[in-house]
């Protein structure tokens, strides 16, 4: 199942992402970022940190002397997160559209946080070892990633609705989905995050089921990478609507079984 995020996020696509945040963005985000045990003073970087379920916890865990570098590629899910931000009175946020992986690996930070987001990369090892060269001497990085099986269903029902329709990018879907297999269960991800620059770490599988009715199932294809499965054709994306929306029924419940894990650099 392909990560949260679609490449680039509509105004649309951003509000559909948020209506998603109190069924499992916010309690994901709040188990990762308690997860990675900020301490007051912290400085963190929250990458593909979307409308926020993890950039607040982890601002109000540093502290007013910590410090919590936060980054989307979306404008409208950073304009999500920094209102979160301003409305609970948290100044120590710095938000950017920047590419992390173009930001100087100088061990500046002692907390790295990701939700759904390592999976987004193009050279996702290069991209990890590049984290790990962010941290300081036993830094952390904390993360969440889907676990093997999550959102077969609702995935096999949308794929087979949308078949008819070309998509807008299988290339870049087909990537993520790759991606995601490679971490999916607790033994990959702690392979891959000791192959790939870290020193220790611990994975954790957590059960999460998400009840969806008609406009929140609409949500999860609208505002995560699942939109890459739709056609260009506002037509057709209609057509696709009705039509998987009638399949899903009444009563669905997602299974969005993830997996968290903590790991951390040589000291």
């Amino acid at each position: 199942m392909p990560p949260r995020h679609a490449e680039e996020v509509s105004e649309t696509g951003a509000e559909d992402f948020e209506r998603l945040a109190p069924l499992l963005w916010n309690p994901m985000g709040n188990a990762v970022a308690a997860a990675a045990d900020i301490a007051l003073a912290d400085r963190v970087l929250d990458i593909y940190c979307g409308s926020g379920a993890s950039t607040i916890p982890a601002a109000q865990s540093a502290g007013p002397d910590g410090v919590v570098d936060a980054l989307d590629p979306s404008p409208g899910l950073l304009d999500l997160a920094k209102a979160k931000a301003e409305a609970m009175h948290l100044g120590t946020i710095r938000f950017d559209t920047a590419d992390v992986t173009e930001r100087p690996a100088d061990g500046g930070y002692d907390v790295v946080l990701s939700c759904y987001g390592l999976t987004r990369f193009a050279d996702m090892a290069r991209a990890t070892t590049h984290l790990s060269r962010l941290l300081r001497p036993g830094g952390r990085v904390a993360l969440s990633t889907w676990d093997a099986g999550a959102h077969t269903e609702f995935w096999r029902v949308l794929e087979d609705v949308c078949s008819d329709d070309p998509s807008r990018d299988a290339v870049l879907l087909e990537r993520e989905i790759a991606n995601v297999a490679r971490l999916a269960s607790p033994e990959k991800l702690g392979d891959w995050l000791l192959g790939n620059g870290f020193h220790t770490v611990g994975v954790d599988s957590v059960a999460i089921d998400v009840p969806l009715d008609a406009q929140t199932a609409w949500s999860v294809v609208q505002g995560t990478a699942f939109r890459h499965l739709l056609p260009n054709d506002e037509s057709a994306v209609e057509r696709i609507r009705v039509g998987f929306l009638d399949r899903l029924g009444s009563g669905f419940v997602l299974d969005a079984q993830s997996l968290v894990a903590v790991a951390e650099t040589a000291e």
